[in-house]
């Protein structure tokens, strides 16, 4: 299935009248931007050797080399791409767009990452606040802006932004329509507001957030109609609320959760429909199920899952009708099926997914419509699905050039 940005009005993100035929798949609500991670295997990208990390967007990727220079290739409209073009185009090609990256979060419109001085700069789309400039007008801010120091990691959401600091404080800004920002209200943020202390990892879905803090307590804050958040009910919430203990790692998709247990156990919960909890079943569930064990690492995509385990070898499961699950076709999953080994990290899109193996070399599959797989193409990572002919892009965009030392 192709989501388009279709955006008639500065406000929500609606489907496109070209994928209306495949509309009845996906809940009533409609689909909106997501920043998290899942995996995918398939096409090796020439220009991404030596990659130590990578981030998947909606239809954008980023990736830091081990030279610390950032990369970006695929959808550029709101700037996020960091390219300061001041026209809205794509790009299929990697392009340089910063040094001195240590890591990078790939959001639906908006992009951010954390220089070796420990400073954060996001850029993109600013609609609701994401980036954290004071500015929450609908704007396309095509240079990236520094908006922290002594940052320590970053998650870019739909159109939220988190960060955890140096010294362990959770911060949060942007869109909070759910309670996502974890802050007691429902009003939009354009200044990061802190929200807790002791915290070591975060991740930002579309519009919900977990956390971890320093004992393993995991915490999960906003929209939660399909139980996303997992804490057996499908209220929001609108300040965090405690889910489990143990847990070491977390990520969040567009409407599930997974989570690494620090016995190495993957867990899932939330929205089901394509099987990305990766338990056998289509069936949505408000509490964690276990996926696996010995998992060193996951990530959660628009609609599915990925993981590595202790030997390197790379699994996902879910939505599949792009290849972004990288297994050579595109039949959905709901059970986890192995894609590759030796891998050291992943990170999953809205329909693609990216990860690096231990030899440095960076693979993408799946949707390749804006060029987000960076192969310098633009048909999927199957080379059986066609790529959007329309897009409709937001109207009244104003590009705004920030100078900034990159």
């Amino acid at each position: 299935m192709h989501l388009l940005p279709a955006l008639p009005a500065p406000v929500h993100f609606t489907f496109s009248a070209a994928i209306a035929h495949r509309a009845s798949a996906i809940r009533a609500r409609g689909i909106r931007g997501l920043a998290l991670f899942a995996l995918i295997a398939g096409i090796p990208v020439a220009a991404a050797a030596s990659v130590s990390s990578v981030a998947a967007g909606y239809y954008h990727t980023m990736y830091v080399k081990s030279d610390n220079t950032l990369w970006a290739t695929g959808y550029n409209l709101y700037g996020q791409l960091g390219d300061t073009s001041t026209v809205p185009t794509s790009r299929s090609k990697p392009l340089q767009i910063a040094t001195a990256v240590v890591s990078v979060s790939a959001g639906f419109g908006h992009s951010a990452f954390i220089k070796t001085d420990g400073t954060l700069w996001l850029l993109g789309l600013d609609n609701r606040g994401q980036l954290g400039n004071g500015i929450s007008t609908y704007d396309a801010q095509a240079a990236a802006v520094q908006i922290a120091s002594n940052v320590s990691s970053v998650a870019a959401g739909g159109y939220h932004t988190l960060f955890v600091k140096k010294d362990g404080t959770l911060w949060a800004v942007g869109s909070n329509s759910f309670g996502q920002l974890g802050d007691g209200t429902i009003t939009n943020r354009d200044i990061p507001v802190q929200i807790a202390t002791n915290v070591v990892a975060a991740a930002a879905g579309d519009h919900h957030s977990v956390f971890v803090k320093t004992d393993g307590t995991m915490w999960a804050m906003g929209l939660n109609a399909y139980g996303q958040l997992g804490d057996g009910t499908i209220l929001n919430r609108l300040t965090p609320v405690q889910i489990t203990s143990g847990v070491s790692l977390v990520s969040a998709g567009h409407d599930h959760t997974v989570f690494v247990k620090t016995d190495g156990s993957l867990w899932a919960v939330g929205y089901n429909r394509y099987g990305q909890l990766g338990n056998g079943s289509t069936d949505n569930t408000l509490t964690p199920v276990q996926v696996a064990t010995s998992v060193a690492s996951a990530t959660a995509g628009g609609y599915n899952t990925a993981f590595i385990k202790t030997d390197g070898t790379l699994w996902t499961t879910g939505w599949n009708s792009d290849g972004q699950l990288g297994n050579g076709t595109n039949d959905d999953r709901s059970t986890p099926v192995q894609i590759s080994s030796g891998a050291k990290t992943v990170s999953a899109g809205y329909a693609h997914v990216a990860f690096v193996r231990t030899d440095g070399k960076l693979f993408i599959n799946g949707y390749d419509g804006f060029g987000q797989l960076g192969d310098a193409s633009s048909t999927d990572g199957t080379g059986v699905n066609t790529p959007p002919s329309t897009l409709t892009p937001p109207t009244n965009v104003t590009v705004t050039i920030t100078v900034a030392a990159l």
